[in-house]
């Protein structure tokens, strides 16, 4: 890996990487120098002088060159100081790619450093060249910062940097490096030029990031140093052992998680498998792969290449590992440690496999030839099968040349589940009986005997014939010691009853005892032990032999000469008790020979054989087996035979026999053979015979001899030692070994092959026994932390196997700590050297420490006789049980607003001060606060998920529990999470329900992201629309009310603005769908603007979208588009292509609290009604389908723009008196005024079904309206019961299309029907705000509020509003005028003031004020304040005036040339025009028009386009004169802002009988309205009937006013005088509690009562108490003044007097504060109070909220006493 050198950039043409140390001369020493280029001359940026001397002239030449491609000229100044000079200056002229050498001479006067420069100057200025000539000093370049390789811990990475000398003197340098860095060299020598590769190396010890600065120090006797930055960083190594899932297939991982098997592998092959080493972390980890240390004597059948490597950063090392098994049935068992450098990290690997050897099997293990005759041969098939797919080596242990049986393939190899059918022949040589036992060995596999057996008969011998249960009976008759005497004996004992027969048929000795035990029976003996155990071979045997030979090997040795062998005597000893026949098969081809063939041996007596060995070649080899028979000879005839039983068959005495005749200096044949022999035994218990195998191929072309000195080493027997392999052939040899303890032993054979010392191969094995030993965890101890009662914690512990032998183990647990203590698994078997880890679990009961025991018994899998039975070992548990909870670090978590529907995860952590690990189980429980539908709720899932509902807490730690909150609904949600310690009887939640603690408490409040209208206002075309009007066209109302709202599933299909349509018109996903109307203007009318200010009252942030049919359809290929596109289709493109509708911006977000203005506009370019489906889009909440309509109409057309084709009247209670007069809106779209008349037809009809009630009155069927202005039809619903009204009625428009609306009114009983329902019904609202927000380009000035409601005022009262006119102007002032539409309106209402200017920043006060009059009505009054910027207005009457100048001026002046006077042509007068044609007309013909277009001032053009819509005419002066034309100026545009004022007027009546607390609280100027009685009924407007009028009525009416103000005042006070008079309010009680006796079951005592209590409380309220209406406390004063003494008479008289005139007084002020007058006055000067309170505190002058301030005054010297007049009561 290469590192990066920061600092000075490195060549690497400059210098190549050297070993540590080794400097070089650079190749050129002078690098390039640097030059620049000035105004195309290129020149050299600095002159250097180095190594110079004093008194020397250097000399350097300075080259110009001309870069440029024209001639250049310069000159040149000399340098300033007198050490550099040159030749004197001159003009110098350079061509193109020319260069000048100009001389610079440096002459030293002191040794220091010196610096010039030398100017050149051209046309375009001036350039210098820096002269300097340094002193030689030391100087060494290298990077400022080396970044080094990223490294492991412990582990070393490197990189190069160059050191290169710059200075002009050789420097030594050193270098001081902090740890973990170091630099080779870290010393050195530099000459001038030359440089050095330096080596940095890293080797971290801690994982941190490294920065620190290494310090070269250099120079001579002045040492200078300079720093470099070492950066490198250091990680922790992290590595991993990964197995594939079928290489560790079936395996029970325990505590080791990485376990490798190889499964079953043929015994003696080697199988390969494979894992990877993975590194998880960025840097290299170099790591080492060790063995598991086990001081076991085994054989490593699992081996490892790799000892160390290098696992690169995220990669992976593949480590391959190789089972070559040795034993088979063994299972092997191995560990590889993997161990990073600085033994950080330790991963285990496991690795096991079985060992898997032949399956061999004989078909048959008898073999019965039956007899045949002398000379005659039979042959029999013996099949040998390998059930395993592993090969397997067999030999049958018989030479086919020299016996009488043989077979065809004696040795062989037999594939794997394959058998092979063995052709065995019997070629007897005498007539006898053969039998011989053949022993079959396997490789790897025990031996398998099988019986060969046949009889020969001839013409005179006929023996008996042997056949299968011959052999049977032998075995059991030699176990009972019956078979050493001969048959004629036992016959003869069977005959005398020494003997009887068994139910078998075998011989048996007659029982002493009836109830002595059985007779012994044969069982078949172990083919091992029966192989080794032959008396022979060994010193033991399994049954005593009959016949015994005394030489069963022998080896003649050298026979050289060849006739002088000296021949082999040989003893035959006959053991039993009869007469035996010794017969050796003959083989002529054989070199070794018997003699005799046949002999008789008495009992118990021996007879000597020779064995001759006559060789007929030197320089060979020979081997050989005899083969004899030795039998009764008793059994010669059948005849001799009186018992089938007693027959015996013939035993085979064989004699194994070998030599050489090679001459002693001949070398003898070398052997070619391959050995396969294990190094070891398979492991045993000690004092238990071990035994295995071994093979001998004979890979050459000749014979090989064989012989084992068994003295060599006695402690283990090998057979059969000695012996001969022939060509291709192969021999299989049985090792055993009995080892008497643990110890090991070495074990060498010396295996002496071909006769020859030389050709000698020593066979090592080792053995030694293995005991029952278990290794314990921690010796022997397992400890528990503390644990909760009532739970359990559970301890890996693990137990390893330290022997070769599995064993099994089986743990016993005191039945007292059972129910505390457990282990799993209880017991099992332990393969050789595997550890298992075992899972214990302590349970405690009660808070104490416990000490605990538990016996682990081991024993061997298969249990030998000579091993002990069991050992036993100990564990010590120590364990404690405690007491704990869990408590949450926060008891409450508020996660305040989560949006419905998504997602807000935070994390609980959870305290557990306690010393023991708690499992927990938590459980939620939810609870709404809000009111909602709870069937609805309940089927809500839970709204808070657990990211894990159980755990475990460590001691004294903390645990995160992560928390998932989704609201389903927009509720307030509370959330109490409780816990239950989980214990074995309460594992679950339910069980555990009952021990619950509260752990703690969430909240969070589902919401939908939520967006308002809070304000819309109107521009352009429609400026003239109130905002009233504006929100019922758009529906805002119904909109904020369904934002209000939760979203449906449906409007959540797509979360998030989607193109989700393929087609043009998209699928609508809401329920909603309302009208955004535009209204009408003419064609050609600037567009209609709306703005809407969107406003986020919720607490989160609020993406909103409007989506456009084409924002919402998918990009598609060209050849998907479909070319057929219906009407609908194509008008949507055609107003999306011309942009009819926009939408700026047309998406956004709004945090919490935030406002953003969005700017609707339809454009007015083509004639027709306009229909765009838009859709509104919240993320995350509501889809809502937004319908823009705009009309466009053409200029002169007479059009009104219906909203809808319904209306709604107000509720109405039914029976009242005065019912309110309603208003019905129409809006003027077009260019032209226009008249509307109501048809009345339907109205009369529902009057004659209403038995002539009127219940619609039209007050105005026939109106006029100007163009952009609504216009108001007055209604009168007066409903005669409680129901719902319809009426269609016709609206003709003159001149335009009429339209048919549907009146609806509703009339209620107010007796059934609560006042708080009706109440509400009284105005009409609307749930925008009052206060202004939105401002349209170029607006000037706002108002406070866009709309005032007033509420309800009873007539004769007046109510007042304040409002602010505000400039927002910094720098201009307004001028503003208020305009009020209607003639009705202005007699109601007053504005002050109603214009005026309004200075920059300035703010003006103007209260409205509302005085209802005449019929009880809703007003909805659109006021207009129209603000002009003062400025333009000055200017526009500036150009007014001079263009009226102008005017006059052309009128009266004219010029009369000599042109003229020849002329026929009559000059038409311009004085009689008028001031219209004067601004349209041009006369070109007359000369005075020619001479007054001479003084015109600067002629105006006017465009087309911008022409206004009244102005239309002004389009057909397209002519040159027209042009010159001076236009009369038009006055500018106001900005019109509107003001809503909202009222409801009642008659006095109505209003005291329904707002009777309200009633106080209003101020009556006049005891009734001010205006006259003769506008009331004039106009008809309150007249039920107009042709049934009566006389009374119309003479009154036709009265003079000041007749009416005569009667007014007249009646006011006779009215005033009765409420006020108590005696006739007591005779109206008295008249009311008379009963009638008819009339007064028409009326309620209550009612009356009520109505009694409330006229006494109101009437007292407004007449305050005078003296005169308390009779009691004058009779009292009368009482007192009788008790007077007569002197004092004078004195009371003067008291009388002065108490009469103040209470005339009193009168007198009481009766003049009763006059309306009076009352009029002192209401003014409050308003007015109030009103200079309100101005004064809007600039600041008065704090109103500032906090009252109280000062006392001193007391007053002397007490006046006063009797305030009482304050005068309002009427």
């Amino acid at each position: 890996m290469l590192a990066q050198a920061h600092g000075e950039p490195q060549n690497s043409d400059s210098f190549r990487k050297l070993c540590c140390g080794c400097v070089r001369k650079l190749s050129a020493r002078k690098a390039k120098k640097k030059k620049s280029v000035f105004w195309g001359i290129e020149v050299a940026e600095t002159l250097r002088w180095h190594g110079w001397e004093l008194g020397k002239e250097m000399i350097k030449h300075l080259i110009l060159k001309n870069v440029h491609e024209k001639t250049q000229k310069l000159s040149y100044r000399c340098p300033s100081t007198r050490f550099f000079f040159t030749v004197f200056p001159q003009p110098i002229t350079l061509s193109p790619g020319m260069s000048l050498t100009l001389p610079i001479i440096f002459r030293p006067t002191e040794k220091r450093e010196y610096e010039d420069s030398i100017y050149f100057k051209k046309a375009e200025g001036e350039f210098s060249v820096t002269l300097r000539a340094t002193l030689p000093c030391p100087w060494l370049s290298f990077p400022a910062a080396v970044q080094l390789p990223i490294c492991a811990v412990h582990n070393v990475t490197e990189t190069t940097f160059p050191v290169r000398n710059i200075g002009d003197c050789v420097t030594v340098f050193a270098w001081e490096t902090p740890s973990p860095f170091y630099v080779i060299p870290d010393c050195g020598m530099l000459n001038p030029g030359a440089e050095c590769v330096v080596k940095v190396v890293f080797q971290p010890k801690v994982a941190a990031v490294y920065d620190v600065a290494a310090t070269c120090w250099f120079g001579g006797e002045e040492k200078q140093k300079r720093t470099i930055q070492l950066k490198a960083l250091a990680k922790y190594p992290y590595l991993r052992v990964r197995v594939t899932e079928e290489e560790s297939e079936g395996v029970q991982p325990g505590k080791f998680r990485d376990v490798l098997c190889f499964g079953s592998v043929p015994v003696g092959t080697t199988a390969e498998k494979c894992v990877e080493i993975l590194n998880m972390s960025v840097v290299d980890a170099p790591c080492r792969i060790e063995r598991a240390k086990d001081p076991l004597l085994q054989d490593h059948v699992f081996s490892c290449d790799v000892s160390h490597g290098v696992v690169p950063a995220k990669g992976k090392l593949v480590l391959c590992i190789r089972f070559q098994p040795q034993t088979v049935g063994e299972h092997s068992t191995d560990y590889f440690t993997i161990v990073s450098a600085g033994c950080l990290l330790q991963t285990v690997l496991k690795v096991v496999g079985l060992c898997k050897g032949p399956l061999v099997s004989l078909h048959q293990y008898s073999v019965d030839f039956d007899w045949i005759n002398l000379g005659e041969s039979l042959m029999q098939t013996l099949k040998i099968s390998n059930i395993s797919d592993v090969s397997a080596y067999y030999q049958f242990d018989i030479d086919g040349r020299g016996s009488v049986f043989s077979l065809d393939r004696p040795c062989g190899v037999l594939e794997g589940t394959t058998t092979l059918a063995l052709k065995v022949t019997f070629r007897p040589t005498h007539p006898i009986s053969y039998h011989r036992r053949v022993v079959c060995l396997v490789h790897h596999q025990e031996p398998m005997y099988v019986d060969f057996f046949g009889t020969c008969h001839s013409d005179t011998d006929k023996p008996a014939i042997l056949q299968a249960r011959h052999l049977s009976w032998y075995r059991t008759n030699m176990v009972r010691g019956l078979t050493f005497y001969p048959p004629d004996i036992l016959s003869a004992m069977l005959k005398d009853g020494k003997l009887q027969m068994d139910e078998k048929g075998a011989l048996m000795l007659p029982p002493e005892i009836p109830q002595d035990k059985p007779p012994n029976e044969y069982l078949e003996a172990n083919s091992m032990t029966e192989y080794f155990y032959d008396g022979v071979s060994s010193d033991l045997a399994l049954f005593p032999p009959h016949v015994s030979v005394s030489h069963r090997e022998y080896d003649f040795g050298c026979c050289v000469p060849l006739h002088k062998v000296e021949p082999l005597p040989l003893c035959v000893t006959n053991h039993t008790k009869g007469k035996i026949t010794v017969v050796w098969t003959p083989n002529d081809s054989s070199a070794f020979q018997v003699n005799p063939k046949i002999c008789d041996i008495p009992p118990l007596k021996s007879s000597a054989f020779r064995v001759l060995f006559q060789p007929t070649q030197l320089n060979s080899l020979y081997a050989a087996q005899l083969e004899g028979f030795a039998f009764y000879k008793v059994l010669r005839h059948y005849s001799n035979i009186e018992e089938d039983a007693t027959i015996c068959p013939s035993w085979c005495l064989t004699v194994s026999l070998r030599a050489h005749t090679y001459e002693a200096e001949r070398e003898h044949f070398i052997p070619q053979y391959i050995l396969d022999v294990p190094k070891t035994f398979p492991p045993v218990a000690p004092n238990t015979d071990t035994y295995c195998s071994m093979l001998l191929l004979n890979t050459g072309n000749s014979l090989i001899t064989f012989s084992v000195n068994q003295a060599a080493c006695p402690s283990v027997l090998l057979k059969p030692r000695s012996g001969h392999v022939i060509p291709g052939g192969h021999q299989i040899f049985f090792l055993s070994t009995h080892p008497v303890n643990t110890v090991s032993q070495q074990h060498v054979l010396p295996l002496q092959l071909n006769s020859c010392p030389g050709y000698t191969k020593e066979i090592a094995l080792q053995s030694s026994g293995e005991s029952l030993l278990l290794l314990l965890e921690d010796d022997g101890n397992l400890y528990f932390k503390p644990v909760h009662i009532g739970t359990s914690s559970t301890r890996m512990y693990t137990i390893k196997n330290c022997t070769r032998l599995p064993m099994v183990f089986t743990w016993k647990i005191h039945q007292s700590d059972s129910k505390i203590l457990s282990v799993s698994p209880t017991s099992g078997i332990l393969q050789p050297c595997e550890a298992m880890a075992q899972a214990w679990t302590f349970s405690p009961d009660k808070e104490t420490k416990y000490l605990l025991r538990a016996m682990v018994f081991v024993r061997r899998k298969s249990p030998d006789p000579m091993s002990p039975k069991s050992v036993r070992y100990a564990l010590r548990i120590v364990g404690e049980g405690v007491l704990g909870t869990i408590r949450a670090q926060k008891e409450h978590l508020d996660l305040g607003n989560v949006l419905v529907g998504d997602l807000q995860s935070c994390s609980i952590v959870l305290l557990n001060d306690g010393i023991c690990s708690l499992k927990y189980v938590l459980s939620v429980e939810q609870r709404i606060t809000r009111p909602c539908d709870p069937e609805e709720v309940l089927s809500d899932p839970l709204a808070l998920e657990l990211e894990h509902s159980r755990g475990t807490i460590p001691a004294r730690s903390k645990a995160f529990v992560r928390i998932t909150v989704r609201p389903a609904r927009r509720l307030h949600y509370t959330w109490s999470i409780k816990y239950a310690i989980c214990t074995p009887t309460a594992t679950d939640l339910a069980s555990a329900r009952e021990e619950q603690q509260p752990l703690c408490c969430i909240v969070a409040t589902g919401i939908y992201p939520t967006i308002c209208i809070a304000d819309a206002c109107s521009a352009g075309s429609a400026s003239g629309i109130s905002k009233l009007h504006l929100w019922r066209l758009f529906s805002l109302d119904t909109l904020n009310e369904y934002l209000d709202r939760d979203p449906a599933p449906s409007e959540l299909t797509y979360r998030v603005p989607t193109r989700h349509s393929t087609c043009l018109i998209p699928p609508v996903y809401t329920s909603l769908l309302l009208d955004f109307n535009f209204g009408a203007a003419p064609i050609g009318s600037e567009p209609t603007l709306v703005m809407l200010l969107l406003a986020n009252k919720g607490v989160v942030p609020v993406e909103w979208a409007f989506l456009f049919p084409s924002d919402q359809k998918i990009d598609m290929e060209h050849w998907a588009e479909d070319a057929e596109f219906s009407p609908h289709e194509l008008h949507q493109m055609r107003i999306q292509d011309n942009h009819l509708f926009s939408v700026s911006p047309k998406s956004g977000k709004l945090l919490p609290g935030q406002e953003e203005s969005v700017q609707l506009s339809h454009r007015h370019d083509f004639i027709g009604t306009d229909h765009l489906p838009v859709l509104l889009k919240v993320s995350y909440g509501h889809e809502i389908l937004l319908n823009f309509s705009g009309v466009t109409v053409e200029q002169d057309q007479c059009y009104i723009h219906f909203a809808s084709t319904k209306h709604l009247f107000t509720p109405i209670a039914i029976g009242t008196s005065h019912p309110p007069i309603q208003i019905y809106e129409l809006y003027n779209g077009g260019s032209v005024p226009v008249t509307f008349e109501v048809q009345l037809d339907n109205i009369v009809r529902i009057q004659e079904e209403n038995f002539q009630h009127p219940v619609f009155v039209c007050l105005t069927p026939r109106g006029e309206i100007l163009p952009g202005t609504t216009g108001h039809i007055e209604w009168i619903f007066s409903p005669l019961e409680a129901g719902t009204y319809l009426v269609d009625v016709p609206i003709h428009i003159l001149g335009g299309e009429s339209a048919l609306i549907t009146f609806q009114g509703v009339g209620y009983d107010p007796n059934t029907v609560e006042e708080s329902a009706t109440s509400s019904e009284v105005l009409p609202s609307s749930d925008f705000s009052g206060s202004t927000k939105l401002t349209v380009p170029g607006q000037a000035a706002t108002l406070s509020h866009h709309r005032i409601c007033l509420g309800n005022i009873p007539e004769g009262t007046k109510a007042s509003r304040l409002v602010f006119l505000n400039s927002i102007s910094e720098s201009k002032a307004v001028v503003f005028a208020w305009r009020i539409s209607t003639c009705k309106d202005k007699r109601v209402l007053e504005i002050a003031p109603e214009s005026g200017v309004v200075q920059p920043g300035e703010s003006i006060p103007c209260f409205i004020t509302l005085r209802p009059s005449g019929s009880a009505s809703f007003y909805s009054i659109n006021l207009v304040c129209e603000v002009y910027i003062q400025e333009s207005l000055v200017q526009y009457k500036r150009d007014l005036q001079e263009w009226e100048r102008e005017k006059e001026r052309q009128a009266v002046e004219f010029t009369i040339t000599d042109k003229d006077l020849g002329s026929k042509k009559k000059p038409k007068s311009s004085a009689g025009r008028s001031s219209d044609s004067a601004e349209t007309e041009n006369l070109p013909e007359s000369p005075a028009v020619i001479r007054k277009y001479k003084t015109l001032p600067p002629i105006k053009n006017h465009s087309t386009p911008d022409l206004p819509a009244g102005h239309f005419q002004r389009r057909l002066l397209l002519d040159k004169e027209a042009s010159r034309v001076w236009v009369k100026p038009d006055p500018p545009k106001p900005i019109l802002l509107h003001l809503g004022v909202t009222a409801r007027s009642y008659s006095i009546e109505d209003f005291f009988s329904d707002f009777t607390a309200e009633f106080p609280k209003c101020f009556l100027s006049r005891p009734f309205s001010d205006q006259p009685l003769e506008n009331k009924f004039v106009d008809g407007s309150r007249d039920r009937d107009m042709m049934d009028m009566d006389p009374k009525w119309l003479s009154l009416a036709a009265a003079s006013k000041q007749e009416l103000q005569i009667v007014t005042d007249t009646l006011t006070g006779v009215i005033r005088g009765l409420l006020e008079n108590t005696q006739f309010h007591d005779a109206v009680r008295r008249t009311l509690d008379e009963p009638i006796p008819y009339f007064s079951q028409f009326h309620c005592e209550e009612s009356v009562e009520l109505q009694d209590r409330r006229q006494c409380s109101t009437v007292p309220s407004r007449v305050p108490a005078s003296p005169d209406l308390c009779p009691e406390k004058d009779g009292e004063r009368k009482e007192m003044r009788q008790e007077t003494s007569p002197n004092n008479d004078l004195l009371e008289s003067w008291e009388r007097m002065r108490e009469t005139l103040h209470h005339e007084q009193l009168r007198e002020q009481e009766l003049m504060s009763r006059q309306p007058a009076f009352g009029n006055l002192v209401e003014l000067v409050l308003e007015n109070t109030l009103q200079n309170i309100l101005i004064e505190a809007s600039r600041g002058e008065v704090v109103l909220t500032a906090r009252p301030r109280v000062i006392a005054l001193p007391p007053s010297p002397f007490r006046r006493v006063t009797n305030p007049a009482p304050p005068p009561s309002r009427a």
